[in-house]
C-alpha cells in the first residue's frame, strides 16, 4: 500500500509505503486462534483525568510509530513476497513472518501481549478494572499509564 505526502503547495515531498497482509485469507484456528485486544476504557481514561487534575500531575500522550511490527507472530505464519521483491527466477518463493505486520488478524492482539509484557517488565501493574490500565509507584510518585490501541496517555 503507498501513499504521497504533499507540500503546502501541492508537490510530493515524499512517498510512503506499507507492506500489509491479505488477513481476509487467514483462516480461523489455522492461520490465527484469538483476535481480541482490549483498549483502554474511556472512564478510565476520565478518572485518571480528574486524578491528574486534583494533583496537579502532568499529560503526556504519545503515538507508538508501526506499533504492530513490534510484536512478534506465534502462529506460522507464510505469505506471498512483495511484488517487485522478487528475485529473477525466485518467484514462486515466500515469506516467513517473524513478526506481526498490518493487515494480520492478530496484528492487534499481538502488539497488545507484547506491550504488556514490556510496561510489565518496568514494574509497571496492570488495573484488575481495566486491562489497559496500568500504575506504577515509586518512592513518592505515583505514575498512571493508559494504552488505547497505539496510543499511550501518561499520567503523573
Amino acid at each position: 500500500m503507498g501513499k504521497r505526502k504533499l507540500g503546502a503547495n501541492g508537490e510530493v515531498t515524499a512517498f510512503k509505503a506499507r507492506f500489509v497482509a491479505k488477513g481476509y485469507t487467514q483462516r480461523p484456528g489455522v492461520d490465527f486462534e484469538e483476535t481480541y485486544s482490549p483498549v483502554g476504557m474511556a472512564k478510565s481514561i476520565r478518572i485518571l483525568l480528574a486524578i491528574a487534575a486534583w494533583y496537579d500531575y502532568e499529560i503526556w500522550q504519545m503515538d507508538v510509530k508501526t506499533a504492530f511490527l513490534n510484536s512478534f507472530v506465534e502462529e506460522e505464519i507464510f505469505m506471498d513476497q512483495p511484488e517487485g521483491f522478487t528475485t529473477v527466477g525466485e518467484e514462486q518463493k515466500v515469506c516467513r513472518l517473524q513478526r506481526s505486520i498490518y493487515g494480520l488478524k492478530q496484528a492487534s492482539r499481538s502488539w497488545n501481549t507484547r506491550f504488556d509484557e514490556v510496561i510489565q517488565g518496568y514494574d509497571f501493574i496492570k488495573n484488575d478494572y481495566d486491562p489497559c490500565v496500568y500504575k506504577k509507584i515509586s518512592r513518592s510518585s505515583v505514575a498512571y499509564l493508559v494504552l488505547y490501541v497505539d496510543d499511550i496517555f501518561f499520567f503523573g
